[in-house]
Parts: C-alpha cells; structure tokens; sequence
C-alpha cells in the first residue's frame, strides 16, 4: 500500500536574530566594554577635587560637575562597573535561586509542592523593592547587602513561573512517555521541562535585570545601597536632585544611563526568547484472523482469554478522595486482536487505556483485582525498561507526541539507546526503516529535524514509528485521529492496521468516533459514565445490532452519509463521578428505565447471540430479557420534554 507523500522534507534554518535582539546586544557590548575600560581612562577625572561645584553643562563638563566639583560624565561612566556588577549579581540570585526552588518543589512530590507553592504565594505578595528595604535596613546598607536583598526578593517570581510552566509541561504527551521509559525526575527536569519553559523564564531574566537595575539604583538613591566612597548610577541620581532646580544637568548622564542598560536588557531577552525557540525556526507475523478469533474462544474461570497480551480485572480509578472515575472494568486483549473503546468524552476511556501503562497523572491511583501486559504485573511496581519496550503509545495530538526542543533522531531512538542497549548507529538504521515503514517522507532528512517542521500526518506517522520501534506486545492508540484531517485519518488507520498484520501487535484503539472503531477494530467495549456497559463485535456495531441503550444511542447519534434520517442527539449529560447514581448510570437518560435500574447497578452478562451488556431491561440475570431491536425501531431515547432546555445535549 502506497500512501501519497505530503511534499520533500523542508531545510532548517538557522535561527536568525531579531533587530531587537542586535540592537539589545550591541547596547549591551557597549556598556560592559565601558564598564572594563571606563576605571582606567576616566578614573583619576572622575575622583578629582577643587572643582567648581554645581558647573552647568559645557564643552569642559558635559553634564556639568557634581556638589565637589567632580565630572559628572567621568563619573557616569566609571559608575557603569559597579552598577552593571551589581545588577547582574541581583539577577543570578534571583534566577538560581528562583528556578532551582520552584524545580525542587515540582520533583519533591505533590505534597511538597502544595505547600511550596503557598509558600510561594506568601512571598510573592510582598513588593520586592520594599522586601528589599527591609532586608538592607536589617543587616546594614552597603553594595553586597543590597545585591542579596534584590536578588533574593525577585527569587518568588522566577520559582512561582517554574513551578507553574512545569506543571504545564508535564501533562504533555512527550513527558508521559518519558516517564514510561523511566526517566529519572531530575533529568526529566533538565531534559524535557526546563528546555521547553526557558522562553518565559528568559523573559522573566531581562525583567529580573531592569528591576534589579531599578531598585538597586533606588536602594542608592535613598542612602541604603551603595556606601561612600564607592557610587553607582543611583547615588550620582540623588546627588544631582540636590540642585536640580538651579542645574538640572547633573541628572541627565545617570538617568540617561539607567534607560539605556533597561532597554538593553529587555531587548536581549525577548530577542534571545524568539531565537532559541524551534518552533520560530522557519524552515504477516501473528496477523491471522483465525489465531485471533481462536484466542478470543479460549477463556479462563475468570472469563478472560488465557493468553491474554493485556488483562484489567475490577479496575478502578479514583481520587484522593475516594470519588472512582473508573468503576469496576475488565477487558481483555488477545494477541494481535484490535480492541476499540467507544463512549462520550469524560466516559473513561483514556484513563483506563493509561492505567494499562502506568501513566495516570498525580494525584490518580489505580486499583484492580488483575492488571497485567503480558506477564508484566501492574498492580506493583513492574521495571521501567519492560514498561519502555512492551507497551507503545500513539498520542491523540501529533504536534504534543513529541518534544519540540529535541530534534526526531534523538526521541526516536532513545528508548533503543537506553533500554535496548542498542548503539546509537544501529538504533538510528532501525529508526530510519520504521520511518519508511510508517510511510515518513524522506525518513534520514526527517531524523535530523525538529517536530514542527513536519505536517501534522508526518507527525502522527512519526508517533507510530516511535511506538512500533520496540515491537511492543500492545499498542494503545488514544484518539489517533482526532487531530488529522479526513484523508490523512484514513491513512493513519491504514498503517494502524499494517502494524497489527505485519507484527501481530495487539491494539487498544481509543475513539468517540463508532464509525472509526467498527472500520478497524475486531472488538468494541462501550463504557459510560466510568463504566463499562456493553461489549460487542465489530460486525455487530456496524449491523447496529447492540443490546444497552446507551450503545443504540450512540449509533443513533452517528452521521451516515447513506441514510437520510438526521443524526438524534442524547438528551441530558452523564452524571459527574461523585453524583454517580446507586443503580444504572444511564437511567437517567434512558427511554426503558425501570425502577430497578435505579435501585440495582447491572451487571455484564452474556447475550444470546456472543456479545454481553449490563442492563436490566436487556440482558437481565434471569436470561429473560427483550433485546431493544424488538422493542423499538428507532433509537433509544427518551421523549424530549417541552420545558427541557435545547442546549442540553451531547453528541
């Protein structure tokens, strides 16, 4: 099967600097060349005595001279080394200090980090010039005090912003799977989360530098920060004002010198900001059906099949408090079988699919009587390296599956390199052919290139390669063609389903889309509100020959292009986890609602014809039930009220 390239692999380019960032830099160069120089030129000029003092400006004095006579210019520009030090002091305390608090609170644990981040607000509350003051009055005026006092001051903001990025970038799709290579915390700090957060906190770098230049030459101007005879920028500020009414020129070189150092900073850190980020860069094995259908016959005491690749039994996943998001699931996933999961958003299915490897996020925890891949046990605490290579997973959005400060060779292969023991050339050819296999255009140009110089098909591609690298027992694809477009989605699913054929790879396909899900899948579990409510074969879905409800409504919710009926919408909302009623979940919304659908929670039970719903109405224990087909022949849904709001619907 050939599928149709989306144009050659685009060059990368060099990341260019901005005017902004030159002209930053250029001020900048300029200022610490006259920080060096400025001492030994001007220097004895600018100490000189028994001059006039208060002199206007003039061809001799061109800012005049100050209260001892002194050249206000000499002394502006011998002040630039003492103020310039002293900023850059401030600002390094408050950025190493700032980021490595707010690291050390993300990596300690949630717990840690609740309380951190309060603390942090504490902190934050307090303006950084007078907490400053405060400090400086403290242990004395002096340079060194005044550098502490504003560095240690700005140090909330840098740790509140890591914090919060970091929290931000850890839920991304590229983390998770670093943690399912096993990653250690600290070097998924510094190899995936501060990359990726260092725009912001750059900019908050040329922020921290024009504060500390402010209120260190403030702390000066008030007779706190720099002592005589030692002057920065400040103190020649306040010893102008002394006679500005008279001479105002003795104020215009420091306050021309303060705006200029400010600007320079801001502009150097929103022009590093631009350029240092990438995405501104412009530039048949185990496949025989019949293997498949036989392991599907072959059941143990517990109902599931015995050579089960993924096995969940009583699976439940809740909150701290006790609240079950999911409540009491088993499925199974034979080898080289397609499972796909269907339901509404909020129903379950991604946090079940993630507890299969591992991946629920803080502060989830997940329980079962069973949870295995393979013979790997779930329930404890199973090695990163077996996690790594057994399970894969392909992510719903492809411009997330990847890092994008890394370029592809090294993501893709680095599960290779670091569990495989595989050397770096080697695993780079089996990358390159995976890539060919995924139908990744000009796959050697591809590893040498960032995420976002790739489509959002050659991504998904992309991610499928990755996940099939290891030849993983189980590939979970959660909602792999959400994001795509209508003929790249086909194309997706096609090498879903070449992966399955030609390396047996068990799949556990996650969708909200029915017609996705009965094209590929060779078995389809339903789950509402948490729960899991029907289980049916791929030709029974596409028949529309379900048994729950809930599953008829879906279908009828369904748009087919070769019916007339329009699509019917499921009145109502599914109930939130802690408002889960004591019986049906879905009885609320459900036409054949009975009284002990609202007393009784059903249970799975087989049907006549091999598949199995939890319904009172339609499968009941007695094996007495009505299938819905005879009952009716339109969707099943209750009447819509005439006082119930429109709005209140879901496809």
């Amino acid at each position: 099967m050939t599928i149709a390239a989306v144009g050659p692999a685009a060059p990368r380019r060099r990341p260019r600097p901005t005017p902004g960032l030159i002209a930053g830099l250029a001020v900048m160069a300029g200022l610490l060349v006259l920080a060096v120089i400025a001492p030994w030129i001007w220097g004895d000029k600018a100490e000189a005595l028994g001059g006039t003092p208060y002199l206007p400006s003039s061809s001799e004095h061109w800012f005049g001279t100050d209260p001892q006579g002194r050249d206000v210019l000499a002394r502006t520009l011998v002040a630039a080394r003492t103020t310039l030090l002293m900023c850059f002091g401030a600002t390094a305390i408050a950025a190493v200090g700032g980021i490595g608090l707010g690291a050390a609170i993300w990596v300690a644990g949630p717990r840690v980090r609740e309380v951190g981040q309060r603390l942090i607000d504490v902190m934050i509350s307090y303006p950084a010039v007078l907490l400053a003051m405060i400090v400086a009055a403290v242990l004395g005026p002096g340079e060194v005090t005044s550098v502490v006092a504003i560095g240690l001051a700005t140090c909330p903001a840098f740790a509140r912003l890591t914090t919060n990025l970091a929290a931000n970038i850890a839920g991304r799709d590229f983390v998770s799977t670093a943690r399912l290579l096993g990653v250690p915390p600290l070097r998924l700090l510094r190899r995936h989360i501060v990359p990726n957060i260092a725009e912001p906190l750059l900019v908050l770098v040329s922020v921290a530098f024009t504060v500390s230049l402010k209120a260190l030459s403030g702390l000066s101007f008030l007779g706190i920060g720099v002592q005589v005879p030692s002057y920065d920028w400040g103190k020649l500020l306040a010893d102008g004002l002394q006679d500005i009414y008279n001479n105002p020129a003795p104020v215009v070189g420091p306050s021309i010198a303060i705006v200029l150092a400010g600007l320079a900073g801001g502009l150097i850190g929103d022009g590093l900001a631009a350029a240092l980020n990438p995405s501104e860069r412009t530039g048949s094995k185990g496949g025989d059906r019949a293997k498949v259908k036989a392991a599907l016959a072959a059941a143990s005491e517990t109902g599931l099949p015995r050579d089960a690749v993924a096995v969940a039994q009583d699976l439940v996943v809740s909150l701290p408090d006790g609240t079950r998001l999911v409540d009491g699931v088993s499925l199974s996933i034979a080898p080289g079988e397609i499972v796909g999961v269907v339901g509404e958003s909020g129903s379950g299915k991604s946090l079940t699919a993630m507890s299969l490897a591992k991946l629920l996020p803080e502060p989830l925890t997940a329980d079962a009587a069973q949870l295995r891949v393979g013979d790997l046990d779930l329930t404890g605490s199973p090695a990163r390296s077996r996690l790594a290579t057994e399970i894969g997973i392909v992510y719903q959005d492809p411009s997330s599956s990847f890092n994008p400060v890394l370029k592809l060779g090294g993501q893709l292969t680095e599960t290779l390199r670091v569990h495989g023991g595989v050397a770096r050339s080697q695993a780079a050819r089996r990358a390159v052919e995976q890539l060919r296999l995924a139908q990744v255009t000009h796959p050697e140009a591809r590893m040498k290139q960032y995420p976002h110089e790739l489509s959002g098909g050659q991504r998904q591609r992309a991610m499928i390669a990755s996940a099939m690298l290891t030849q993983p027992k189980l590939l979970i694809a959660d909602e792999p063609t959400t994001a795509l477009d209508v003929t790249v989605q086909a194309e997706v699913l096609r090498l879903l389903l070449e992966a399955n054929d030609r390396d047996g790879t068990a799949i556990l396909l996650i969708s909200h889309d029915i017609a996705v899900v009965s094209s590929v899948c060779d078995r389809v579990l339903v789950m509402y509100s948490g729960r899991l409510v029907e289980e049916l074969t791929a030709e029974q879905l596409r028949a529309k020959d379900a048994h729950h409800p809930y599953t008829r409504a879906l279908l009828a919710a369904t748009p087919a292009v070769d019916e007339d009926t329009e699509p019917a919408s499921i009145p109502g909302r599914p109930p939130q986890p802690a408002e889960r009623p004591t019986g049906c979940a879905f009885a609320p919304r459900c036409a054949l609602v009975r009284p002990v659908c609202r007393e009784e929670r059903p249970v799975m039970v087989a049907t006549a014809d091999g598949a199995s719903a939890a319904c009172h109405v339609t499968a009941p224990a007695d094996g007495q039930g009505v299938s819905v087909r005879k009952q009716l022949t339109g969707p099943v849904l209750p009447e819509q009220s005439p006082t119930r709001d429109p709005e209140e619907t879901t496809r």
